[in-house]
């Protein structure tokens, strides 16, 4: 497929294309909305979109931020993750203060062509725009692609477990090992989604009636449903990796 990878540019509009293949919760993370209301006049030089030149259609798209940070990246990043990135890009962004890495916030790749090697192409770009932006070191929250299927088994053994080329078991960490990416550390708390039950019923389809873990399809780990109280929250773990550029 031949496409034009670029920065969206004027071209914010076609990026509706790629809405709508997330489960409906990971929409609701009140962090994630506020990223998602500005990212194209904040931060336009840090999204990007995949279109098929001899369609003009959508394909992919890639989110990332720039931002500040202290540490030493070899020796841990923020428990908070994915929305940690987004809160501090804000606050840089409003305050003045000099970015000193990227953070990738997400790589979307339209369903039908999943399974192509488009992934590995959006993050090759990424890598590439934020270099030829001026930075050295991109980071990335990484969302495991098949925790899902392993509900229950804790972040802390599936992110590190490989197979017998020692390369990650989950597809998606290994996409950004073989790209040369390092797993860092695991974001116990990346993504925080709390909800009324009458929400996460709207939003799931499930009854939410009972107190104590619901395991959602599409989640990483058990929602936390708390029937006396009337609400429920889903704590999303992500596993950060490090890509020198």
């Amino acid at each position: 497929m031949d496409l034009e990878i670029a920065p969206i540019g004027d071209r914010s509009g076609i990026l509706d294309e790629l809405d709508g293949f997330w489960p409906e919760f990971m929409s609701k993370d009140p962090i994630g909305a506020f990223y998602y209301r500005y990212h194209d006049t904040f931060w336009p030089d840090f999204t990007l979109l995949a279109v098929d030149r001899a369609t003009g259609r959508a394909v992919a798209k890639a989110h990332s931020v720039p931002l500040a940070f202290a540490g030493d990246i070899a020796e841990g990043l923020p428990e908070g993750g994915w929305d940690w990135a987004i809160r501090t890009a804000a606050h840089d962004r409003l305050t003045g203060t000099a970015p000193t890495m990227v953070s990738a916030l997400e790589i979307m790749i339209r369903p039908d062509l999943r399974g192509t090697g488009l992934s590995g192409r959006m993050l090759a770009a990424m890598r590439e725009n934020a270099a030829t932006l001026g930075f050295t070191d991109l980071v990335a929250p990484v969302r495991p692609s098949g925790k899902h299927s392993q509900i229950t088994k804790p972040i802390d053994v599936y992110a590190y477990a490989t197979r017998d080329d020692g390369l990650p078991e989950d597809p998606w960490l290994r996409v950004h090992v073989r790209a040369g990416g390092r797993i860092v550390n695991v974001a116990h708390y990346s993504m925080t989604v709390p909800g009324t039950l009458e929400q996460w019923r709207g939003w799931t389809g499930l009854p939410f009636d009972v107190s104590g873990p619901v395991e959602v399809p599409g989640a990483l780990s058990p929602v936390r449903c708390e029937v006396d109280q009337g609400y429920a929250v889903y704590v999303e773990p992500n596993v950060w990796i490090h890509h020198r550029i």
